[in-house]
């Protein structure tokens, strides 16, 4: 299977999980089923500056990013880290992040989220 880019499954969301501004994502996999039920989200997601994806648990399911590019502060659990092009952040079940973009171009970011 090939999926061009014009035929990605796109969507906008406004303050999700009560973040600031909004988040494009651009699905790489358009359905959970594409995963084989092993998971609900393989996207590229971005972030304009000042823009967030607000704090937010995870529960029967871990996430993955991978940042592709731009500087972005990182949530894990409270504890605030800066991420940059390159990084990988990891959300294990039961457990809660979020994600805002803290420098002057888009934050371009690699999520994957696994069922436990």
């Amino acid at each position: 299977m090939i999926r061009k880019n014009e035929d990605r499954l796109v969507e906008t969301a406004e303050h999700k999980f009560g973040g600031e501004g909004y988040i494009t994502v651009r699905n790489l996999l358009n359905n959970p089923e594409e995963m084989h039920g092993k998971g609900r989200i393989f996207a590229h997601t971005t972030l304009l500056p000042g823009h967030s994806i607000g704090f937010h648990v995870h529960t029967g399911e871990s996430e993955t990013y991978y940042i592709f590019s731009g500087n972005g502060e990182f949530n894990d659990n409270g504890n605030i880290t800066t991420v940059c092009s390159g990084d990988v952040t990891f959300t294990p079940p039961g457990q809660g992040h979020g994600m805002k973009n803290i420098g002057d171009e888009p934050l371009e970011i690699i999520a994957l989220i696994l069922y436990e």
